[in-house]
């Protein structure tokens, strides 16, 4: 597995929606990048910035944050503690 350094934050994606609300597929070129995903590993963080998210959270991300890494047939994401915009409540 993934053990991230300092302030960095493994995130599994959320798959993007085939569907739309009425029924009909999206194309895989009309798909968004999803834009949420679930914590799967947290580094230490930094001596003067703690890490603020855990293993767990579902966290919002920006759009183009981070590092796509394909790791066991899942494609992951790298990104740093302050490239996460929110974690939502369970």
């Amino acid at each position: 597995m993934i053990k991230p350094l300092a302030d960095r934050v493994v995130i599994e994606p959320k798959q993007a929606e085939t569907k739309t609300a009425s029924g009909l597929y999206i194309p895989d070129s009309a798909k968004e990048k999803p834009q949420q995903g679930t914590v799967i590993a947290a580094g230490p963080g930094k001596k003067d910035e703690p890490m603020e998210v855990k293993v767990g959270d579902v966290v919002l991300y920006g759009k183009y944050a981070g590092t796509e890494v394909a790791v066991e047939d899942r494609t992951l994401l790298i990104v740093k503690q302050s490239d996460i915009l929110a974690v939502l409540n369970n």
